[in-house]
C-alpha cells in the first residue's frame, strides 16, 4: 500500500480542517487562559509561595532551559492524592510526538493558526534558523498517524515561509515514498521526480526507529534519537528520570512517577505484581496511543496477560494507582486518584491531563492542554474490566496503521468541560512543571546517547536496554 505525499501552499489553512468539532466554537475557559499568560517569573513566584523548599535560581534555570534534541513533547499526567490530602501531578508517560493541537480553543478571537502557529512560529522555525549545514532542499512534515493536526502543521508551516511544504505518509510496513539516502529524506513524487528535504517536522508514531535513522543530516523535528531516549520508550524514560532527580534533588525539585520496576522479563511478572499487592500496571516499553499497557486488579487480568505472546522482551511494572480502596501499596505510599467532580448521577472518572510545551530561544511555553476521561465511574469496589475505569487514552486501533479517537470521552479547556476536572491553577503550574522536568530529563538522556561527532551510540543505548527485538528494529 502506497499513500500519496501532498503539497501545501501558502494562505490556504481552514480552521474546520485541523480541529474537532467541538473545539471549533468552543471558548477557552478564564483559568486557562489566565495560567496560558503567565509569564515565567510569576509561575516562579507562585509555585515557590506553595513549595518554599524549592531553588528559585534552579526553577528558573529549568524553566529557560533550550533542548538540544526535544524540542516539542506532552506529559500524560495523573493529578492524585493521599490519605492524608497530599495532592500531585503523576507522569504516567512522555510523548515525542504529541496530539493536542485539535483539541484547544483559541486564546483570542483573531487567533485562527491557534497551537499550530504557537509551536511552529516560537519553536520550529528559530531553532531551524540557528541550524548551519543542512542538505539544500524543500520543507516537509512526516507522519503516520493524526492527519488532522499532521495537515494542520504543514498548513502552517507553509503559511508561515511563504514556501511549499510537503505532507508526507511514512507508515510502518508499507510501501515508503520517503527514504533517507545518505542521511537525507528524499522523497519521489508520482512523476518520478525525487525532492530532498532540508527539514522535517515528524510526527510518526509506530516504530519510528525502524524507518528513519537516530541521526540524521535532514533536521528532524524530534528526531528518533528522542524516542529512543524516552519520549517512546517507556524503560529509558524511567532511567532518565531517575537520572535527572538525582542530579536535581538538592533543588526541592522531583519528577513524580509511579513506582516503577524496568526491565522485567514476562516470567517475573507475577511476582512484581505480588509485590504491588495483586494490583499493577504493565507495560510494553515502546508501545503507545494506549496499546501495551495492562491494568491488573484480579487473578483473571494477570492470567489473561500471561497467556499472551508479545513483541519484545522486556516490560515495566508499576505501581497501580485507582480508587483508594483498591490501590497499590507503593514504597512512597498509597495514591489515589482525584478524578473529576461528581455528575449528576454521583459518578466520579478518572481522568489524565496532557500538557503540550515546546522549547524556545528564550525558555518552555505550554502550547495546548486537554483532558480525557475513563469509560466507566470509579467506585470502591474493584472492578471486573479494570481498564473501562483506568484506561483514558482516546485512541482505538482498528487494523495495521488504522486509527479512530472517542472523542466523547475528550474534555477540553473550555468553559463547558473544564470546571468538570476539579483542577485550578496552582494543579495546572504543577502539571507544566513535571512535564518541563521530564522533556529536559529525556533531552539529557539523548544528549548522551550521541558521541561528539553526533553519532548514535549504540552500544551505550544496548547497556541501557538490552532488548534484542527492540535492536534488531532499529535502522543504522
Amino acid at each position: 500500500m502506497s499513500r500519496k505525499i501532498e503539497v501545501m501552499s501558502p494562505d490556504n489553512f481552514e480552521a474546520e480542517d485541523h480541529f474537532y468539532p467541538k473545539a471549533l466554537n468552543s471558548q477557552l475557559h478564564p483559568m486557562v487562559s489566565h495560567f496560558l499568560n503567565l509569564d515565567s517569573k510569576r509561575i516562579i513566584k507562585r509555585y515557590r509561595h506553595l513549595h518554599p523548599q524549592v531553588d528559585e535560581k534552579k526553577l528558573e534555570e529549568v524553566l529557560k532551559y533550550q533542548c538540544k534534541h526535544f524540542f516539542w513533547g506532552g506529559a500524560d499526567l495523573f493529578y492524585v492524592t493521599t490519605e492524608k490530602g497530599n495532592r500531585k501531578m503523576v507522569v504516567l508517560e512522555t510523548n515525542s510526538c504529541p496530539s493536542g493541537q485539535k483539541s484547544m480553543p483559541p486564546r483570542t478571537d483573531a487567533d485562527e493558526h491557534r497551537g499550530y502557529r504557537y509551536l511552529i512560529e516560537n519553536s520550529f522555525l528559530p531553532i531551524l534558523k540557528k541550524k548551519k549545514r543542512l542538505p539544500k532542499g524543500a520543507l516537509g512534515v512526516i507522519y503516520d498517524k493524526n492527519y488532522m493536526e499532521t495537515s494542520g502543521y504543514a498548513q502552517t508551516l507553509s503559511d508561515l515561509t511563504g514556501e511549499e511544504v510537503y505532507l508526507i505518509p511514512h507508515f510502518n510496513n508499507e510501501d515508503q515514498s520517503a527514504i533517507f539516502e545518505d542521511g537525507v529524506l528524499t522523497v519521489t513524487l508520482d512523476d518520478g521526480k525525487k525532492v530532498p528535504i532540508r527539514a522535517a517536522f515528524r510526527y510518526v508514531t509506530q516504530k519510528p526507529w525502524n524507518r528513519i535513522p537516530a541521526t540524521t543530516k535532514t533536521f528532524i523535528y524530534n528526531s528518533t534519537l528522542v524516542c529512543l531516549s524516552g519520549g517512546r520508550n517507556k524503560l529509558l524514560a524511567s532511567k532518565a528520570y531517575e537520572m535527572y532527580n538525582s542530579e536535581i534533588a538538592d533543588s526541592g525539585l522531583k519528577i513524580h512517577t509511579p513506582e516503577t520496576i524496568r526491565d522485567v522479563s514476562k516470567l517475573e511478572i507475577p511476582l512484581w505484581v505480588k509485590k504491588f499487592g495483586g494490583k499493577a500496571v504493565i507495560k510494553n516499553p515502546y508501545s503507545n496511543a494506549g496499546q501495551g499497557v495492562f491494568t491488573i486488579t484480579n487473578e483473571e487480568e494477570l492470567e489473561a496477560f500471561m497467556k499472551e505472546e508479545y513483541t519484545y522482551d522486556q516490560f515495566i511494572v508499576q505501581s497501580l494507582i485507582g480508587h483508594y480502596e483498591w490501590s497499590s501499596n507503593s514504597s512512597q505510599g498509597k495514591f489515589f486518584h482525584i478524578g473529576t467532580v461528581p455528575n449528576k448521577k454521583g459518578n466520579i472518572f478518572i481522568a489524565d491531563l496532557r500538557v503540550m510545551t515546546y522549547s524556545s530561544p528564550e525558555g518552555f511555553s505550554p502550547c495546548a492542554i486537554y483532558a480525557r476521561r475513563a469509560s466507566s465511574p470509579l467506585e470502591s469496589s474493584v472492578p471486573e474490566d479494570s481498564w473501562r475505569v483506568l484506561g483514558t487514552n482516546l485512541s482505538e486501533k482498528k487494523g495495521e496503521n488504522e486509527w479512530t479517537s472517542d472523542t466523547s470521552r475528550l474534555m477540553l479547556m473550555d468553559k463547558k468541560d473544564f470546571n468538570s476536572l476539579g483542577v485550578g491553577i496552582d494543579d495546572l503550574i504543577e502539571a507544566y512543571i513535571q512535564t518541563v522536568l521530564s522533556i529536559i530529563a529525556i533531552d539529557q538522556m539523548a544528549q548522551n546517547l550521541v558521541n561528539k561527532k553526533g553519532a548514535f551510540r549504540l552500544k551505550l543505548f544496548k547497556s541501557l536496554d538490552n532488548d534484542k527485538s527492540l535492536l534488531d528494529e532499529i535502522m543504522n
